[in-house]
């Protein structure tokens, strides 16, 4: 049996199963502010600490997309049956919901489900579902499905 084979034939057991659960990771004002130079979004919500305590969420907020870009770091992926692999890429996503705002100073982890896990040319592919939670709130900030290859 080929390494693909053999890795594909362990992540189908895994299908539908929560992989991990990562750690908090506290969201400050400073990467905040680092991820509005990085993306010139300088909305107000976001970098004016002033003016946000008067608007709608009483603070400044992370953006939806800087929430969305902390998911690799997040952990909670576990430890994945894949051995011999050269390298490990982003493929892309499927779906994305940015349900709840994530105030600054507020803790998010990743929670990780695997969905699916397929052959494709040269390796796997899986998608997870990836929800990001807010330490102490119901509701998530972001829900998405990312979909990454494993190369071998």
């Amino acid at each position: 049996m080929t390494q693909v084979a053999s890795a594909l034939e362990e992540l189908r057991k895994l299908e539908g199963t929560e992989l991990g659960v990562g750690d908090w990771f506290e969201v400050t004002q400073d990467r905040i502010n680092t991820f509005a130079d990085a993306t010139n979004d300088h909305q107000w919500i976001h970098v004016d600490e002033k003016a946000a305590k008067d608007g709608p969420f009483g603070t400044t907020i992370a953006h939806g997309y800087l929430t969305l870009s902390l998911i690799p770091g997040l952990g909670g992926g576990g430890d994945l049956p894949i051995s011999g692999a050269k390298m490990g890429i982003n493929y892309g996503l499927d779906r994305v919901r940015f349900i709840s705002p994530v105030p600054v100073g507020s803790k998010v982890r990743a929670r990780r489900k695997l969905i699916e896990a397929k052959e494709v040319p040269g390796g796997l592919q899986m998608k997870v579902e990836v929800t990001v939670e807010i330490d102490g709130q119901n509701k998530p900030a972001c829900v998405a499905e990312t979909l990454s290859r494993v190369m071998f």
